[in-house]
């Protein structure tokens, strides 16, 4: 099986999402599954690499449901369109920062960060930047990070300065944010390329700082 074998099948599912189309075709999504995780078991070995902390890890650990969590559905399809992991300390729902993959036809990425912290996390995180501006800008504008995420930081912001923050702080537009990730996109012919996993873990490792950055937040009391 190949990942252009994953991509039909979540085509095929994407015009068949409906649990009666599952149920005739689960050996299919079985096979699907598997194919996904040969895939993140080499992006995570790559990743073990560079990151000690993720080497417990197995992809089981950090491989999604693929059913939808019905506290965020969107619509009535009940399974989402991708197979994704999340490649974080303590496995895939841990509240830490990290490395994430979703193959979905037309519509695969990678991203590093943390999507939505907790509260008491986000505010660990603006504190980290509030105090430390210098080590955050430096992160930010990292030369090897922007060449494989040209996008930069980014993520959901307020309209108002947070609680506790002056409406003049000049690092105010990064205090609004409620998000801090970096993504980069990749095309169905990316995925087939026989480099996919080579090319993802390098832009991976890229992102490291941002993790760093992050979890070091995190992890303050």
């Amino acid at each position: 099986m190949t990942l252009a074998f994953l991509l039909d099948f979540l085509r095929e599912l994407a015009a068949n999402n409906h649990k009666s189309w599952m149920d005739a075709n689960r050996a299919e999504y079985h096979r699907a599954r598997a194919v996904f995780r040969e895939l993140v078991e080499g992006v995570l070995q790559g990743v073990q690499d560079f990151e000690p902390e993720l080497r417990s890890l197995t992809a089981n650990d950090t491989m999604y449901r693929i059913n939808k969590n019905d506290r965020f559905q969107q619509s009535d399809e009940p399974y989402k369109r991708h197979m994704g992991a999340g490649m974080t300390r303590g496995g895939r729902h841990a509240p830490w920062a990290g490395y994430f993959l979703a193959i979905e036809p037309g519509d695969s990425w990678i991203g590093v960060g943390k999507w939505h912290p907790e509260s008491a996390g986000l505010a660990r995180i603006r504190q980290e930047i509030h105090y430390n501006s210098d080590a955050f800008h430096q992160m930010r504008q990292d030369a090897d990070l922007l060449r494989h995420f040209p996008a930069g930081l980014e993520g959901e912001r307020l309209q108002r300065p947070p609680k506790g923050y002056d409406k003049n702080d000049p690092d105010l537009e990064w205090l609004k944010l409620k998000d801090f990730t970096v993504f980069k996109s990749f095309s169905d012919a990316d995925v087939l390329r026989p480099d996919f996993v080579k090319t993802v873990v390098a832009d991976l490792r890229a992102g490291q700082p941002l993790v760093q950055f992050l979890n070091q937040a995190l992890a303050e009391e």
